[in-house]
């Protein structure tokens, strides 16, 4: 399965200690530079990336396309416009991204999304985690990851919880 990231679930996981859910689910994870240079930005807040740098699953590769990525950046950040763009130039299976105007914006691209809470959902469903509650008040607390409340409702219902 091919898949490309943004930057928030790959910071979110991390910044909770279950970042090793990427790797369990999906073996690999793409990443174009302007997320990775996103991710870096968390050592200024004093996190360790030791965990993120050494990730040999985690491939950095930018899309070749500069008029995609340009095109993109006029309605989005930079690191959803290069993962967006990636994820259409290699054909990936999924896209990994949270921020509502990417979404909105991959979908209409046609590309196959999940957020950070759809990764949560499939750890669960693979036995990667046992509950998706402590996780999900550690990104909001911890993470300040933002969810509301018919969400947070919505995704643990569905999990059981």
């Amino acid at each position: 399965m091919v898949v490309v990231s943004d930057t928030s679930p790959i910071s979110g996981l991390y910044r909770i200690g279950q970042l090793h859910l990427l790797k369990r689910l999906y073996q690999r994870v793409i990443i174009p530079n302007a997320v990775f240079e996103e991710l870096l930005q968390l050592r200024d807040f004093g996190y360790d990336l030791t965990e993120v740098l050494e990730a040999d699953w985690i491939e950095i590769k930018s899309p070749s396309s500069a008029h995609s990525v340009a095109d993109l950046q006029k309605v989005l950040d930079s690191g959803e416009a290069e993962a967006i763009a990636l994820a259409q130039e290699i054909h990936a299976d999924v896209l990994l991204i949270d921020e509502q105007k990417g979404r909105a914006v991959a979908k209409r691209e046609g590309l196959r999304i999940i957020g950070l809470l759809g990764v949560l959902t499939e750890a669960k469903a693979e036995a990667h985690i046992s509950l998706i509650k402590p996780l999900l008040d550690r990104l909001i607390a911890e993470a300040n990851f933002r969810v509301s409340k018919s969400l947070y409702d919505l995704v643990l219902e569905q999990a059981g919880e």
